[in-house]
């Protein structure tokens, strides 16, 4: 029971209205890891420069998240800079790729048939390149944004047809697919050959949908957001996590996963970068996924 992540490791200054913090560790394969260590056991293929902090590559080795696929290159480190006004809005304020602008992710030997592939939010060429490499998956899941899509839909539109699980936000798919709803949206992203869209609605939860079914997940209540930033990679690395546990992507799994992944996000919301994700076990995830489940 394994799974990779390929995707962005960085360091990031945010601030929010409650507070702020300054070279914090982020990016969607450490986000989507440390919320899927809790299930199974992730690999990041993934790329850092020579200043990044040594004691972060300690603490994700002790949290059993495996880094042979971990590039550190002579450079500097990707950096994002962001502020939040309203929660639900990130406003970039810098991007500095670093040796991230040259990432060529590598999939290590025994990487190539794990049991679950997700995909980060990264170029789409990328993506593609590390479909080519892989031997086989049982899952493979991919996360996108707004950005793809609006310079890169012809790529992003290939590697949507070679995986099963497609995480995007409502304005995402709606965006993508020229739709004015997720339901018709969702049926054009299941003809390109996915077989669940599973559509991120922030405050108001997530819906899977696959050819015969739908499952709406009510998100996980929060008493107070303090750092939305890696929500979404959260959601998707539980979700992808749990499914690596599975044999089948059946109803039952998709709605567990949906629930673990909406679990994952909370948890991380309630503090500045992974501080939350630090220390949990899977004890209380699930005592958090059983108390969302009452409450459906």
């Amino acid at each position: 029971m394994s799974l990779v992540v390929v995707g962005s490791v960085g360091l990031d200054d945010i601030q929010t209205p409650l507070g702020s913090v300054q070279s914090a560790l982020g990016g969607s394969a450490v986000y989507a890891s440390m919320a899927a260590r809790n299930f199974t056991t992730p690999h990041i293929i993934g790329v850092v420069g020579s200043d990044f902090p040594s004691q972060h590559i300690q603490m994700l080795n002790s949290h059993g998240i495996n880094l042979e696929g971990f590039q550190v290159k002579e450079g500097s480190t990707f950096r994002w800079s962001g502020k939040y006004e309203d929660l639900n809005h990130a406003i970039s304020l810098l991007t500095d790729l670093g040796v991230f602008g040259e990432f060529d992710p590598l999939i290590p030997q025994n990487c190539l048939c794990c049991r679950s592939l997700l995909l980060g939010n990264i170029h789409p060429a990328l993506q593609l390149k590390v479909l080519q490499q892989i031997n086989s998956y049982h899952f493979v899941g991919c996360d996108t944004m707004n950005y793809w899509i609006t310079g890169e839909k012809h790529l992003l539109a290939e590697v949507l047809k070679k995986v099963d699980i497609i995480f995007m936000n409502e304005a995402e798919v709606k965006q993508f697919t020229g739709q004015k709803d997720i339901f018709g949206a969702a049926e054009d992203l299941l003809k390109l050959g996915a077989k669940i869209i599973v559509v991120k609605r922030g405050e108001y939860g997530a819906v899977a949908i696959g050819e015969d079914f739908y499952f709406f997940a009510p998100a996980y209540p929060v008493r107070k957001v303090i750092d939305p930033t890696g929500a979404g990679d959260c959601f998707a690395g539980g979700f992808m996590g749990y499914l690596a546990t599975q044999d089948q992507l059946c109803r039952q799994t998709v709605k567990n996963a949906v629930l673990y992944g909406t679990v994952m996000a909370a948890i991380n919301v309630s503090a500045f970068s992974i501080k939350n994700l630090i220390g949990i076990d899977r004890e209380l995830v699930d005592a958090n996924y059983n108390q969302l489940l009452s409450w459906i």
